[in-house]
């Protein structure tokens, strides 16, 4: 796990609403806007782009394809399972 995560307080993936969803909570908002950064770099890389809220060191993070009917294809599966790959 990322050493700035607050444990306990990080939810998995779970599909909400035709998107997969996961919240997280950070120390504060510079160790979540750090780690924000990292997901947009490999986002980036993916050519598939999150949407997400930041408030303080509050973060979540929904994912669903737009060009498929804003519904959880498998570029959503693969940007999770990067994320999560940085998280473990």
């Amino acid at each position: 796990m990322l050493p700035y995560l607050v444990k306990n307080h990080v939810t998995m993936w779970k599909e909400e609403n035709n998107q997969l969803v996961r919240h997280y909570e950070f120390k504060n908002f510079p160790e979540a806007f750090s780690f924000m950064t990292q997901v947009a770099f490999l986002a980036e890389k993916q050519g598939h782009h999150p949407e997400w809220t930041n408030v303080y060191n509050r973060l979540t993070i929904k994912l669903s394809t737009h060009d498929a009917g804003n519904t959880v294809t498998e570029k959503d599966r693969r940007l999770a399972e990067a994320i999560d790959k940085m998280t473990s």
